[in-house]
């Protein structure tokens, strides 16, 4: 309707502009007038001054909405403005209408963005948000009062606390997570997650710290492991402290003191001999215990290089070759890319990969198909996986919780050690081990490196 009437007011004033021209030439040279030409020639001058300034009003109005959109100044009115008469009255309303939808956008953008910053100040999880510059613009209570860093304005602030957490900060990827340790009470898990804003690009950290619930997982584990040492041990000293009473009886019973020394019943003597050879597989046994235990205390922190995924898997399979063979297991490989490497220590990783294809083989001892998968999968910044398939029996949920557990073990004669080395091998390289099975179906180890 407004642009209808804007354009009907422009059409007659050129109409009138036009008419009035022809009428001032017609009248100039048909009737030889000059006074009656000359008004009408004021008169169109001032019919186009009259539009000019038509035009101009609706252009400065427009001018004057847009800018005030662009300066987010939503104070403007354009009701009172009635000098272009009754026919932009509507114009003037529907400048106000907008007007308000944007203020009114901006006042529930402002509430929420006040929403959030209560609840980034009330989380127990500290945050800071930094540019590429180092500077700092977001810095939640949770992290001011877990850093303790005082006039906290930069990222390179962090230094104060730990100058080598800020360089492993400096050095995260978008997506990573990392643990740190500060000092006796400060434990981080750090996670970084990158963003743009206003153009610019930001980096969110999230840090947290575990140190309560180390203690307390700590705490357990030695709980755990008390449990398994006293186990072994009584196991083992029971039977000895038995055999040993036993033996101090046959001695007692079975001797006889004569001039040239203590003769012994050949029966006593193979009981002595039969009692003194399990005394020495029992403490063997101990000592393998022990031997195991100082392994999985004693891992040395590895030493990462640059290592091609296909030459560490071809490797590893060349080891175990004649092993599979043997076993009549069929090894199928699969890597994405076919170039893949990963940063690790060759030799702890061929470990991990030797002891994961091992059991896998055992487990499929009594299947009539024994396949197995071995897959690396590279997925750009979120990391790379090596995974270890088999198509055997599959672990029981109840065990899968326990299987990374010290001495735990589901076999006759295995140690309950390999997985457990596995598992603190892939965390010294700030990576995971992770297991999936289905009974009767597949079981899938899984190296995850970040």
């Amino acid at each position: 309707m407004v642009y209808r009437r804007f354009s009907v007011g422009i059409s007659i004033r050129i109409l009138a502009i036009t008419g009035l021209i022809f009428l001032a030439v017609w009248l100039f040279y048909t009737k030889e007038l000059w006074l009656a030409p000359g008004i009408l020639v004021i008169i169109v001058a001032f019919l186009a001054g009259e539009m000019i300034y038509y035009v101009n009003s609706i252009n400065q109005k427009l001018a004057r909405f847009l800018d005030s959109i662009r300066f987010a100044d939503f104070s403007s009115s354009f009701t009172t403005d009635s000098k272009m008469g009754q026919s932009f009255r509507e114009v003037n309303q529907a400048f106000n209408e907008v007007m308000e939808v944007f203020k009114q956008t901006r006042a529930e953008k402002e509430e929420q963005m006040l929403f959030l910053q209560v609840i980034i100040q009330h989380i127990n999880t500290g945050i800071i948000s930094f540019n590429a510059e180092g500077k700092i613009g977001v810095i939640n209570n949770a992290a001011k009062h877990l850093l303790q860093i005082p006039q906290f304005r930069d990222i390179s602030d962090l230094g104060k606390l730990s100058k080598k957490l800020l360089q492993e900060i400096l050095e995260m990827k978008p997506g990573q997570r990392v643990s740190f340790k500060v000092n006796p009470t400060m434990h981080l898990i750090i996670q970084s997650t990158a963003l743009k804003m206003g153009g610019k690009s930001w980096t969110l950290l999230s840090f947290q710290n575990i140190n309560a619930e180390l203690q307390s997982n700590e705490l357990e584990a030695w709980q755990n492991l008390t449990k398994v040492l006293r186990h072994e041990i009584m196991n083992s000293i029971t039977p000895i402290s038995s055999l040993v009473d036993s033996l101090r009886t046959i001695l007692d019973e079975d001797s006889y003191v004569q001039q040239e020394g203590i003769l012994i019943k050949k029966e006593g003597f193979l009981d002595i001999q039969e009692g003194l050879d399990t005394i020495a597989n029992r403490s063997k046994g101990l000592v393998n215990f022990v031997n195991a235990y100082r392994d999985y205390t004693n891992i040395p922190q590895p030493k990462k290089e640059l290592v091609s995924v296909e030459n560490l898997i071809e490797n590893v399979c060349q080891l175990m070759k004649e092993d599979l063979k043997s076993k009549e297991i069929e090894v199928h490989k699969d890597l994405n890319p076919e170039n893949l490497e990963i940063l690790c220590d060759p030799d702890q990783i061929t470990m991990i990969l030797i002891n994961l294809i091992k059991n896998a083989s055992e487990s499929l001892q009594n299947q009539a198909d024994r396949q197995i998968w071995i897959r690396a999968i590279g997925q750009g910044d979120l990391g790379s996986t090596i995974q270890i398939e088999d198509n055997g029996p599959g672990i029981v949920p109840e065990a899968l919780e326990r299987i990374f557990v010290p001495f735990y073990t589901t076999k006759k004669t295995g140690s309950g050690i390999g997985l457990a080395i596995s598992r603190q091998i892939m965390n010294l390289h700030r990576g995971s081990l992770t297991v999936v099975s289905e009974p009767e179906k597949k079981t899938v180890f899984s190296l995850n490196f970040r």
